[in-house]
């Protein structure tokens, strides 16, 4: 096991000096300093010094003029790894790392597991009866690659392949025209995990410059869970969910220890992603049966309009009887059940990014009575919707 030693105490009149060079410019790294501010309102008395700069662009000089105790920073280049082992040299400060890039290996990382996230991203796909599957990645982040070797191993474990298409940021419009030849050139129904959100919207743009019906055809799944990014997509994109306000935590946790002269036994921590923010790009399912296809799309434009399935089994035309014997076939629940999915995805989506009240939820998803709706939660999560959206927020 590695060994990490605290080589300098903060003073005992003062509260430590902690720098915190992380952007603030997307979703997972604000998610990181949410932790970080966590951990020191619970168990810290820091002095922060936060600079403001891009990624992978601190301002390194006033970060070696700065005098501190400690400091967590998201070491993505060769600079900024300089920057930190010269600090460490010249003034023995305690350091954790929460970048995936491992430039300097020493150093007690937090990061997501991305190992986690290709295997959930694979099951999300594969519960919805996928046959085909592509990964859309960037080759120049490391964190990328570890994503598409774990979905490409899950898919394939299952009997199925992955294409890949390797994008490296090169001149925007040369990449968005490949990768739009490349989704046309790919069978279909298609399951496409992009390696975060920022490639998703980049897919569901390319199938609507295509005119690739989303999900219908092509359904993108990306990562990071950016409310901004995903809400703002031509289709709404569904995204894993990282833990980084606890790997934000746990970093903020292990300088703690470290700037008390205390060791950590080991170098690496690897925080689980907790689940997916399923939203429109997703929110389908392949079966090989054109009737449940149809009857499926029905539910997923108009779920929430208040049909009944005797309405769904009028679009598919066939009776109630052939249409849930079909269900039970291919989809493996109810036409009841899959109206009901879709209902409550729309409302875990407003508890979770708005204020409306509980009345005014219902009425958009369906619902009579909020009472009726409040019990039908409770049956369902087991809590009640207000309990649900306070753990949730």
């Amino acid at each position: 096991m590695a060994s990490h030693t605290g080589k300098r105490q903060s003073g005992r009149h003062r509260p430590p000096r902690v720098a915190v060079l992380i952007e603030a410019s997307n979703a997972y790294a604000r998610g990181l300093l949410k932790g970080i501010h966590r951990h020191v309102q619970e168990e810290g008395n820091w002095t922060i010094f936060l600079p403001e700069h891009g990624r992978g662009d601190p301002p390194l000089d006033a970060l070696a003029r700065w005098d501190g105790d400690g400091a967590i920073v998201r070491i993505e280049t060769p600079a900024i790894a300089r920057a930190v082992e010269a600090l460490r040299t010249a003034r023995g400060i305690s350091v954790v790392d929460v970048s995936a890039a491992g430039l300097v290996p020493d150093l007690p990382c937090v990061e997501t597991d991305d190992e986690a996230i290709g295997g959930m991203a694979a099951g999300h796909f594969l519960d919805r009866e996928f046959q085909h599957f592509a990964f859309l990645g960037d080759t120049r982040f490391r964190w990328s690659e570890n994503r598409r070797r774990a979905f490409v191993a899950a898919i394939e474990s299952a009997g199925h392949e992955v294409d890949v298409f390797a994008a490296s940021g090169g001149a925007a419009d040369r990449e968005d025209d490949a990768i739009e030849a490349w989704l046309v050139s790919l069978p279909k129904p298609l399951a496409v995990f992009t390696c975060y959100d920022i490639r998703g919207r980049q897919a569901i743009d390319a199938c609507r410059r295509a005119e690739i019906a989303v999900p219908d055809a092509v359904a993108v799944l990306g990562v990071d869970d950016d409310e901004l990014l995903c809400g703002l997509s031509s289709v709404p994109l569904s995204s894993i969910i990282p833990d980084a306000a606890g790997a934000g935590w746990q970093a903020a946790s292990l300088l703690g220890q470290l700037m008390a002269g205390g060791r950590v036994e080991r170098s690496l921590w690897l925080l689980p992603p907790l689940g997916v923010s399923s939203r429109q790009s997703t929110d389908t399912m392949w079966v090989d049966d054109p009737m449940v296809m149809k009857a499926l799309r029905f539910i997923r434009r108009h779920a929430c309009d208040g049909i009944k399935v005797a309405d769904v089994a009028k679009e598919a035309g066939v009776t109630r009887r052939v249409l849930e014997a079909k269900f039970l076939r291919y989809v493996r629940h109810s036409v009841h059940e899959a109206i009901a999915r879709v209902q409550f995805r729309r409302i875990e989506e407003l508890l979770r990014s708005t204020e409306l009240p509980l009345a005014a939820i219902a009425a958009r998803t369906g619902f009579k009575h909020a009472e009726y709706l409040s019990v039908a939660f409770a049956r369902r999560y087991r809590k009640p919707p207000s309990r649900w959206r306070a753990e949730n927020r």
